[in-house]
């Protein structure tokens, strides 16, 4: 396979960025991949191993410095910005959202300063298209989450977290398509929105204590522990598919400019889980719950509000991995932890 020029994957150390630098490496790039430090990096790289002439880590200990990403930049054909504060349980907006933007900002800034950049890719979230409505509505890429920066304006620190994290995402992705608008820069760009995400990760937890983030349901259900109190707006996509996504948009700078791509496969709060691990593994701990409570058959949501994320499919050309598919691949990437 020809080579195909350098990706700089910042963040390579998190879930989705791991999986990402993967395919990426996959696809015939080389990934320059950029952590907080060293040392956090270290099991991703073991578990890139196979690619390791293609593959190297840079430290950026402080992501949000207007240089901070200069050298690390230097050379690639490509950005996937991926790097970026991630939390429910945020207590603080103002910082949160101002982390969010001047990361956005500071790659595109080093990215105008380097001419080989050819298309920068940012990792954006659903929850900046998402917002309350009253009645029936069906989400697309068109749709924008204004109501979460207005609560933070209003309310402050007393803003609930996810509401923060919607806000920080909205605003991080405004200002990332108002330097495309104002900057005017040669590369293309383009954003991923997914939803919640789980799916086998890359790096497999070394102990079940370290099994977080919002795959951790998962195996907290195998491992036989309460179901989960349900998250409000449990649609999900597979990890594979959001790296696939990113790795189309480098691949595919022309089609993809401009565009954003709304990433979700299925509705499903714990408890849909819940019954496909009680079937895959009936010897095991799962606990019961309420068998087909809170989802419709497929996987679909009872609700009024949905979304439709067919554009990345029409695309692509690939459908979204299945829901049961997904739940399953992860289940079994925990199973050494049990």
């Amino acid at each position: 396979m020809a080579e195909k020029g350098t990706i700089l994957v910042t963040g390579v150390n998190g879930y989705i960025a791991a999986r990402t630098a993967e395919a990426l490496l996959k696809a015939g790039y080389r990934v320059r991949g950029t952590a907080r430090s060293f040392q956090s990096a270290e099991a991703t790289r073991a578990a890139l191993s196979d690619y390791s002439s293609h593959f190297d880590v840079v430290e950026v200990s402080d992501i949000t410095s207007p240089s901070a990403f200069d050298e690390a930049v230097k050379g690639v054909t490509g950005i996937a910005q991926l790097a970026s504060p991630v939390s429910l349980s945020f207590t603080k907006a103002e910082p949160v959202i101002n982390t969010a933007k001047a990361v956005v900002r500071g790659v595109l800034e080093s990215a105008i300063k380097e001419p080989s950049v050819k298309t920068v890719v940012l990792m954006s979230s659903n929850a900046a298209i998402r917002s309350k409505k009253d009645g029936s509505y069906t989400f697309t890429e068109k749709d924008w989450n204004h109501q979460a920066e207005e609560m933070v304006q209003k309310l402050g620190d007393n803003t609930p977290g996810p509401v923060i994290y919607g806000a920080s995402k909205a605003a991080s992705e405004k200002e990332f398509w108002k330097f495309k608008e104002e900057r005017k820069p040669t590369f293309t760009m383009a954003s991923i929105n997914p939803s919640f995400v789980h799916g086998p990760p890359l790096v497999i937890p070394s102990s079940p204590v370290r099994v977080s983030g919002t795959a951790g349901f998962i195996f907290a259900i195998l491992a036989g522990l309460d179901v989960p109190a349900a998250m409000a707006n449990p649609w999900w996509v597979d990890v594979r598919d959001v790296a696939r996504l990113v790795t189309f948009c480098l691949d595919n700078p022309t089609i993809t400019d401009g565009e954003r791509y709304l990433l979700i496969a299925a509705y499903g709060p714990q408890q849909a889980a819940t019954d496909i691990l009680r079937k895959a593994y009936p010897q095991g701990k799962v606990k019961e719950g309420n068998p087909g409570e809170g989802y419709l058959p497929g996987y679909k949501s009872p609700g009024d509000q949905q979304f439709d994320s067919s554009k990345a499919v029409k695309t692509t050309g690939i459908e979204y991995i299945p829901y049961e598919q997904s739940v399953l691949d992860t289940a079994k990437s925990f199973e050494p932890l049990l």
